[in-house]
């Protein structure tokens, strides 16, 4: 059976065999960390993915901080990774899963059906004394087809033309959405009727995801009777949101859409409205 949101150490570690798993552990202030730290130790089997060399586009060419990669270029990468529609994918980071969930949502924008983040992550995998080896799998290339799921990702015109139809969830921590604390953006604020949902808020105590009833609970508690298709998920560069998303999934609220250029999209243009405060 494919995992499609989680699974956990144990099931991984009884399908390091079988299973694709690829390392997406990044350092956005330090951009070539999370290589530096996978070519030392990563769990056996795993490739590496980059956020901004292989799971986004060169920004001059797109819109935002990390926009997102052509689909032709981003399954030509898949099939030099050797991976097959097939394959079960795991994704895993250092930390909650908040960059290894970009590479979850890139995998499904392209019609890929099994894909799961290791809940919990390395830390986890680490904690329970699991192996890491250095060594980096040799594969042969394929020829990955694309399955665009078009639908699940939006852009800044239909967000300016449906802007008020529909529910947008900001990702980001509550300071920067009220625009009080602002460290990488040239503009402090929210898109205006957007509502705040910390990405971070999806991982409980133990940091592995919240149940899916906990999580159920809690978005309904921001977006009320709103049908998820009409939720679009929003961060600073298209990234956190896909935390969003897959928590979303996890709580069985399937289809929200996501805004990938994001706030550094939005307020490239300075004619756009911005509101600070709390929504």
């Amino acid at each position: 059976m494919s995992s499609t949101t989680l699974v956990s150490t144990e099931q991984l570690q009884q399908n390091l065999a079988n299973w694709r798993v690829f390392d997406c552990r990044h350092d956005l202030a330090k951009p070539g960390l999370g290589e530096q730290q996978y070519r030392e130790a990563h769990i056996p089997g795993a490739l590496f993915a980059h956020l901004d060399r292989d799971l986004s586009a060169r920004r001059e060419n797109r819109g935002g901080r990390h926009p997102l990669p052509y689909p032709g270029a981003f399954v030509a990468w898949l099939g030099q990774q050797g991976l097959r529609p097939g394959d079960q994918v795991v994704c895993y980071d250092a930390g909650s899963g908040v960059i290894a969930a970009r590479l979850w949502w890139m995998l499904r924008w392209v019609g890929h059906e099994a894909m799961a983040l290791l809940d919990g992550g390395l830390a986890k995998w680490l904690a329970e004394g699991r192996a890491t080896t250095a060594a980096v799998p040799r594969v042969a290339h394929t020829s990955y087809p694309v399955r665009l799921r078009e639908d699940g990702v939006v852009g800044v015109g239909f967000l300016q033309e449906r802007r008020r139809e529909l529910l947008l969830l900001d990702a980001r921590a509550p300071a920067r959405f009220r625009g009080e604390h602002e460290p990488i953006d040239p503009v402090a604020g929210h898109i205006p009727g957007a509502k705040n949902r910390f990405c971070n808020d999806n991982i409980g105590a133990g940091g592995t995801f919240k149940s899916r009833e906990a999580l159920q609970e809690e978005f309904r508690s921001i977006i009320g009777d709103k049908a998820p298709a009409e939720v679009v998920n929003y961060c600073g560069s298209g990234v956190s949101a896909c935390h969003n998303l897959l928590a979303m999934e996890i709580a069985g609220l399937p289809g929200a859409k996501l805004y990938s250029g994001s706030w550094s999209d939005w307020i490239s243009d300075r004619a756009r409205p911005v509101v600070t405060g709390v929504a």
